[in-house]
């Protein structure tokens, strides 16, 4: 799947074919943790697929406030950032802003773990193999982010799971994990997450809902 596009139907297929590839690596002493909202249907799947415990680790980009597509770094609920500096350089993005902009996303991550998790205390990852999955790494910011809050939690080991991911993505965090799991490596430019799949749209948080009642459900 190297540099292809429209590679899977959906996050949940992708979601199986990512579980068919760590299945050989994880053990009985693993979990896997979702970075909401895109990468919670394929945590999910990993789960169910491979019998492992499912919870959210809650991480948002900073972004500017003329554009909130677009990102500058990460912050996750438990404040571990990550901040771009060549889009801060580019921007000239003030000191005040970025503050500004950390706060009002670590409260809409407050909000998001006390809706998706019921603000339940974060899992014991002491001596355990962590998987974190996204439904893709575009700048890698957002699971930089996410495996400092994770490393702070004294795991044995982290391993990345995405489907679909850039080459700058993977050079940046390949450093600060065990190991990077990624079918759809894409060297090209410009990357969007979105190529990957055939259907594609952004999850809202009563989608997030949706698949968390499915899972509780079903376990």
């Amino acid at each position: 799947m190297r540099d292809k596009e429209f590679v899977f139907e959906n996050r949940d297929e992708a979601g199986e074919k990512l579980a068919e590839f760590l299945k050989d690596i994880i053990d009985k002493n693993s979990i896997v943790l979702a970075i909401p909202s895109g990468g919670v249907p394929i945590g999910i799947k990993i789960s169910e697929k491979l019998k492992i415990p499912f919870d959210l680790i809650p991480v948002k980009k900073l972004t500017f406030p003329w554009n909130p597509e677009a990102g500058f770094g990460a912050v996750t609920v438990e404040g571990d950032t990550f901040i771009n500096e060549e889009a801060v350089r580019m921007t000239g993005i003030t000191e005040d802003i970025i503050k500004k902009q950390k706060e009002k996303t670590i409260n809409v991550l407050r909000e998001r773990n006390r809706k998706f998790r019921e603000n339940r205390p974060f899992p014991d990852l002491k001596g355990k193999t962590v998987i974190i999955v996204d439904d893709g790494l575009a700048s890698g910011y957002t699971m930089l982010a996410a495996i400092s809050m994770v490393k702070r939690k004294k795991p044995e080991k982290i391993i990345v799971a995405v489907p679909t991911c850039s080459k700058s993505s993977v050079d940046r965090i390949i450093s600060e994990s065990d190991a990077v799991v990624c079918l759809n490596y894409r060297t090209g430019y410009p990357y969007a997450v979105a190529d990957a799949y055939k259907e594609w749209y952004d999850l809202t948080d009563q989608d997030v809902l949706y698949y968390l009642k499915k899972e509780e459900k079903d376990a």
